[in-house]
């Protein structure tokens, strides 16, 4: 029976539905964890330094094929093996981080599905301003950590300029430093918050709601799990369904396909969801047009 690695960012608590989405797409492939398959998963339970020793042990199992959610977990499995075929979950540009040649022919051990984080950062920002026409100063919370975060600052800082908002850049990549970073935001005051899509964010997002309600900031989030936690306001592709066809990519791999063959898959499916629980304890009034585009209220 053949193994493969599952290496995530997160904890497995959390991340049900996504362990649950990468099963869909293998059996969408014909492959059943405990028929025909056995799965190997690791978990960083937020913490991106234990990645490249997980991938390792992993490689060292070892597994015929890894699945590797997000940016730092496809670097940490590409450094640790050039031979075992990788799908991966990728926010950034896998191109412009030198996992791949590109996009159509990836070449190498890796290919996977593209979230554009990078893409969707700016729209987010139109979004924070089509619900809040009055908002002048916005904050973007981001990860240093996270190689990914740099490219989608710097086109969020664009959008921003184009619109005469004045951004400020608040960093963090600890619970602490959560803390730290949503204090810095009560003097000078912060009108609104923009989360960067970046996996420690989306593992802590009980903990980033919590802060942001607390304070009163209106924030836009990255993914549905984040709203589901409380948060107001999101805009990005589906999670489940990346992982599923992440999922489908390695049952390729076990049908024999190579990963230099297989072109990085870009969303179809975007979602915008907004909860209005959060928006009436933080006295927001969400415009009907943008309830009307949402594909998802939450009461």
């Amino acid at each position: 029976m053949p193994v493969i690695g599952f290496l995530h960012y997160g904890s497995p608590e959390g991340y049900t539905h996504i362990a649950l989405a990468v099963r869909q797409g293998l059996r969408e492939s014909g492959f059943v964890e405990g028929q025909n398959l056995g799965i190997e998963s690791r978990w960083a339970n937020g913490h991106y330094d234990r990645l490249p020793a997980l991938a390792l042990d992993l490689v060292r199992h070892p597994v015929v094929a890894i699945l590797a959610a997000g940016v730092v977990a496809a670097r940490a499995a590409k450094a640790a093996t050039a031979t075992i075929p990788i799908a991966f979950t990728f926010g950034a540009d896998p191109v412009a981080a030198g996992l791949i040649a590109s996009l159509n022919r990836p070449g190498g051990n890796l290919t996977g599905v593209s979230l554009v984080a990078q893409e969707l950062a700016a729209k987010r920002l139109e979004l924070l301003r089509e619900l809040m026409p009055q908002v002048r100063t916005v904050a973007m919370l981001t990860n240093p950590d996270n190689p990914a975060n740099g490219p989608e600052l710097t086109d969020v800082e664009m959008a921003a300029r184009a619109l005469g908002l004045q951004l400020r850049k608040v960093m963090a990549t600890n619970e602490r430093e959560l803390d730290a970073a949503f204090a810095t935001m009560e003097t000078p005051r912060v009108e609104a918050l923009i989360i960067s899509q970046d996996g420690y964010f989306l593992y802590q997002r009980d903990q980033i709601a919590a802060l942001a309600a607390r304070q009163g900031i209106a924030a836009i989030y990255a993914y549905r799990e984040q709203i589901l936690a409380g948060g107001l306001i999101s805009y990005a592709a589906s999670l489940p369904e990346a992982y599923r066809q992440a999922g489908i990519y390695v049952g390729k791999f076990l049908q024999g396909a190579k990963p230099s063959d297989l072109p990085v898959l870009q969303p179809t499916k975007f979602e915008l969801i907004i909860n209005l629980k959060t928006a009436k304890a933080l006295g927001v009034t969400i415009p009907p047009t943008l309830l009307a585009r949402a594909d998802e209220v939450i009461e």
